[in-house]
Parts: structure tokens; sequence; C-alpha cells
């Protein structure tokens, strides 16, 4: 919670609103990266790892580390707002959720430029592709992120709001100002440096896709490039929906708390902006794993036939499913 005592802002959404999402996003997130760790650590033990597989396992693990921090939160925000688990645990779920967050993004524009490489350099590139360069990657990307987000356990701490204990989301008030410096870097470096790259990567992909599938070519690889263009396609879409609406909200929020402080109706608006669009962040902790099963031929294979079967068993569950499942089903050639 980031209120000035001077404002009275509106928080009557947070009971029902931030409880929903973030029970969602712990359940959800928990058992379907919970099942993405199993299947690539048990069901591949006979094969080989790709760039890619690392990079989505090393995102799993940072989006199950954020889930785990959620029950506090559930717990805070449907009792009003009001922290009962101590100092400690406040900068561990602040520091997590920035750590998840940065991981999220970096480790997609990871995906994204291992990605272009192979579409662009499919050669020259090879050495770039290999296991061994994405785990020295993976943990490049692991001690960078806990390198931007540590000022987090010092900013972030425990105070008194209106004679009840909160855990302040980014800092006191009294401390804002020297935090406003930090979160604009949090937004440059953490946000705006890995959107820039993951735009330019699958926009470049994707023009190479469109002029090579306008060339003559086998049916066979038409249908492996139109699979990937709309790959990258939805995973431009979920980047773009997922993280660009919170982090312009949370930037013009900065501005607004450091230069418009006297404006709480400004003030009101933003934060309310801010609270609603953050669950969306917490639900990408859901949509990484299915990202990965549903890009998998194999999977997205048995993930449609059990629907299906779910499906045929009670044609009253989800019919809306049942039919998007059937629409979505790979064709038969």
């Amino acid at each position: 919670m980031d209120d000035f005592h001077m404002c009275p802002l509106s928080d009557y959404y947070k009971r029902i609103l931030l409880p929903v999402s973030y029970s969602v996003a712990f359940v959800g997130g928990l058992g379907l990266n919970g099942i993405l760790l199993w299947v690539v650590c048990f069901r591949r033990q006979n094969r080989s790892w790709s760039g890619t597989v690392i990079y989505v396992t090393n995102l799993a693990v940072a989006d199950l580390l954020y889930v785990l921090t959620l029950p506090p939160l559930i717990i805070s925000y449907a009792m009003g707002n009001v922290w009962h688990f101590g100092d400690s645990v406040c900068k561990t779920v602040r520091f997590l959720f920035i750590e998840n967050l940065h991981c999220s993004m970096t480790f997609l524009a990871c995906v994204s430029v291992h990605r272009f490489l192979g579409v662009r350099f499919p050669t020259s590139a090879l050495h770039l592709r290999t296991k061994r360069a994405a785990v020295l990657t993976s943990g490049s990307v692991w001690v960078m992120v806990t390198a931007e987000a540590l000022p987090t356990l010092v900013y972030s701490h425990t105070g008194l709001m209106e004679n009840n204990t909160v855990c302040f989301e980014m800092t006191d008030p009294r401390q804002f100002n020297n935090y406003f410096p930090y979160g604009i870097f949090l937004c440059v470096v953490g946000f705006f440096l890995p959107f820039v790259v993951i735009v330019c990567c699958y926009c470049s992909m994707i023009k190479t896709l469109c002029r090579t599938r306008r060339a003559n070519s086998p049916i066979g690889a038409a249908k492996m490039r139109n699979k990937s263009l709309r790959t990258l396609l939805v995973v431009c879409v979920f980047f773009v929906l997922c993280f660009v609406p919170y982090h312009v909200v949370r930037t013009v929020y900065l501005f607004v708390r450091m230069y418009m402080v006297n404006d709480c109706h400004e003030l009101n608006v933003v934060m309310i902006a801010l609270k609603i669009w953050k669950p969306l962040i917490s639900l990408n902790c859901c949509a990484n794993p299915l990202l990965y099963f549903l890009g998998s031929g194999r999977y997205r294979k048995k993930l449609s036939k059990w629907i299906m079967k779910m499906c045929r068993r009670n044609t009253r569950v989800l019919p809306t499913v049942c039919l998007v499942v059937v629409a979505a089903s790979p064709k038969r050639s």
C-alpha cells in the first residue's frame, strides 16, 4: 500500500478483486508450473534439453517462487489490507514480486532472441544457441535481476496507516523522493529494454516468415511456418496484455505521486488503475506454462484429447471450452 496520509484513497475494490485474482493465480500458477517442472525434469530424461526448454524451466522456477508468496497477500487484502505477518515476510513478498516480474520479461526476451537467431541465422548462430550458452545466460539473468531487485528489501517494509499495520508496496510516503529514481530505473531496465528486444525480434521473425510464406514451398513447410506465425502472434499479444498496461500505469503513478502530490483525484485514479492491472501481472504465472504446453504440438494434442474426453462425459460442463478446443485441435492432413 502506497497511500498519502493527506489523500483519502479509495480501496473498497481490494477486498474482492485482489483476493480473488491472487487466489486464482496461486492455484493456477502452483499447479501449472508444478506440472511443467515435472514434465521437463522427469518426462524428458531421455531427451536433450534445448535452449528454449532451459529458459522456460527457469521461468517456471521464478513463477513458483512468486506464487508461494501470494497467500499472505490474499489474507491481508481480504482483511482490509491489514498485515499480520511481520516485516521480514513483507520484504520477501515485495522482493519476489520484482524478481518474478523481471525474470519473466527477461527470460521471455531470451526465448525471443533464441528463436530469432534460429530463424534469421540458422547456421552462423549455432554456437549461440547451444545448451551451454542457455545455461550461462540463465545464470546471468538470475544474478542481474537479483541485483536489480535487492533495493526492494530496503524500501519495502511494514508501517502504520490509520492505526493499522500495512506492508508498503513501494515504500512509505516519507521515503518516496528517494524511491522515485529507483522506480523509474525498474521501469526502464526491467520492462522497457526487454520489451524493445521482444518486439524487435518477433517483428523481424514475422517479417521473415511472411516473406518465405509467399515463395513456393512444400505444403509441410508452409504448415510449419503458419504454426510459427500463430505462435509468435500469441506470444506478442500475451506480452502486451500482461506487462504493458501495468508498467504504463505504474510509470504514470510514479510521476503523479512525485509531482502532483496534492491532486487527490488524480492519485485515486492512478492508484485504482494500478491495482486493477496488477493482478494481470500475477496471472502471467498461469499463462507462461500454458504457452509452453499449447506451443508444443504433442502436449497440445494430449491436452485436447483430455478435455474432449471430459466434454463427452458431461456436455453441460464448460461447453464453450469444448468448442474452442475442437476449433484449436490439430487438423489431420
